[in-house]
Formats: structure tokens, C-alpha cells, sequence
């Protein structure tokens, strides 16, 4: 189980990476991403089902630290693109939405306290109740929604777990939007707000660019500092740069394919207006 977990976690992520580096539109790479973690789920069960567990802690191990890594994924993405859907316009009208959906959190963690305290503590004395299957106890206040989920891959509290590890990046991205949205108050009104709708490697590739080019208070800054402002003036997220700048390093052709593309059209337009 492990190895075969393993597998299918590192090929979901690598899929997902590239999906952020080359995919443009925001809705549409979460849509995909989507597709593959249900695909990845599917792959998984139908194992889960055909292999079986060793023994009671491999079983336990699964639903309670495997598992609900994936499924987060599913709830963390799928809850962004509702939030990126139903976003309204204007900066107050965002911070309200975003403000909103903090408070579905914490409700959330009020409503789940006693397990939350169980989890974090990494407590296991439960175990057998929480991370088996059909081990269902009622008292243990067990979702309603577990009533209706597929017993043969589910127990009563994977999927809180699965909730707990995904609203934790949920937090942590509308705290970041919030922070783009404030700083976006503070530019000039006056100034017309433009949105990047490139990929993300093609501006990254570019910030680099023109970091070794020393071109911002001749080169004392630092990398983070370009980065952030780009993302608060165009309106985007480049997530872990340093990253992607190190997958574009490892490319085997094309290393600076945004920059290439930029100087063969630069230098197009201008002889078809030398011609002219």
C-alpha cells in the first residue's frame, strides 16, 4: 500500500505543478485539477477494494494520515474556484466575500472542536472507532453526510480529517487574498488596474530576468520583493517561484522560451512598421 500510495501521490502532484506553470485561466487549470484528484481517488479505491488492508494499523494508517491528504486537495481546490467564481468586483466587495468565507472556517472549527483537539494532539486511544470502517459510532458525532458516503472507503472521520488538513491552505490562500486586496486599495485610483494573463513560468521567467539584469535600485532588492510586487500590480498568484524558476533551469530546451518569444516579436513589429 505504501509504495503504491506513494506513486500515486508524487504523479498527482507533478501533474498538478505543471498544470500551474502552463495553464493560463484560473477556473479553468482548477477544473482540471479537480478532474485529476477524483481520477487519483477512483485509481485509489478500486486498489483499496481489490487489495484490502494487512492488517488493522495499515487500515488505520490509511484513513487517518493517507488518504485524507488527497481528498484535501479535492476540497481545497473545489472551494477555491467557488470563491474565485462568485468574486465580486471592487476591492470592498472582494474583502466581504473573502471575510465571509473565513467565517465558514471557524465555524467549522467550533463545530469540530473536541476532534480538532484529538487530531492535533496526535491522540490514538479512538482510533478504531474514527479510522475503521464500519465502526460507526453515533455518539462520536459522526457527519450526517457519512450516511450517504461509500462505506467500503470511507469511516466516520477521514473526511473531517481530509476538512481540517484542506482548511488549513484555505486560510492561508484568502489571508493572502485579503492582503492583495489591501494593497490594492492603496494604489492610485486613478491608475487602470491590469491583470497578468499570461502563465506564471512566463513571469517568473521575466521577474528573473530582470533581477540579474539589476534594473530595480540597481539591484538591491531582493527576489521576494520583485515577485510580491508583481503579484500585487498584476493580480496574481505565482505561488512557490523558486520553484518553478528551478524547473525552468532543468528544461532540457527552451529555457527562456517566454523571453525568446518576446524579442521575435518585438523585432517582427518592428520591420513590418520599417516597411510600412
Amino acid at each position: 500500500m505504501e509504495q503504491f500510495y506513494n506513486e500515486t501521490l508524487f504523479k498527482l502532484e507533478t501533474a498538478i505543478n505543471e498544470l500551474e506553470l502552463e495553464v493560463n485561466c484560473p477556473l479553468k487549470r482548477i477544473e482540471t485539477v479537480i478532474h485529476l484528484i477524483v481520477e487519483c481517488l477512483s485509481k485509489l479505491k478500486e486498489y483499496v477494494l481489490k487489495r484490502g488492508f494487512k492488517n488493522t494499523d495499515e487500515e488505520i494508517h490509511f484513513f487517518k494520515h493517507q488518504k485524507p491528504v488527497i481528498v484535501a486537495k479535492l476540497i481545497y481546490y473545489n472551494t477555491i474556484y467557488k470563491i474565485e467564481a462568485k468574486k465580486p468586483y471592487g476591492t470592498k466587495p472582494i474583502r466581504k466575500h473573502l471575510n465571509k468565507e473565513l467565517k465558514k472556517l471557524k465555524r467549522f472549527f467550533d463545530n469540530n472542536l473536541v476532534f480538532y483537539k484529538y487530531y492535533r494532539s496526535n491522540n490514538s486511544f479512538l482510533d478504531e472507532k474514527y479510522f475503521l470502517r464500519g465502526k460507526l459510532d453515533i455518539q462520536l458525532c459522526v457527519d450526517t453526510g457519512h450516511f450517504q458516503s461509500d462505506m467500503t472507503f470511507s469511516t466516520s472521520h477521514d473526511y473531517k480529517v481530509a476538512k481540517i488538513i484542506a482548511n488549513d491552505l484555505i486560510q492561508v490562500y484568502i489571508e493572502d487574498q485579503l492582503f492583495r486586496n489591501t494593497e490594492y486599495e492603496k494604489l492610485d485610483k486613478d491608475l487602470p488596474r491590469l491583470n497578468w494573463t499570461g502563465s506564471k513560468a512566463s513571469l517568473i521567467e521575466l521577474i528573473y530576468a530582470l533581477h540579474y539584469q539589476r534594473v530595480f535600485d540597481n539591484g538591491n532588492n531582493d527576489i521576494r520583493e520583485i515577485a510580491r510586487y508583481f503579484e500585487t500590480a498584476f493580480g496574481i498568484d505565482l505561488g512557490n517561484f523558486y520553484q518553478t524558476y528551478l524547473e525552468l533551469r532543468n528544461r532540457k530546451m527552451n529555457r527562456t522560451k517566454f523571453l525568446d518569444a518576446l524579442r521575435e516579436e518585438l523585432i517582427r513589429r518592428m520591420d513590418e512598421q520599417d516597411e510600412k
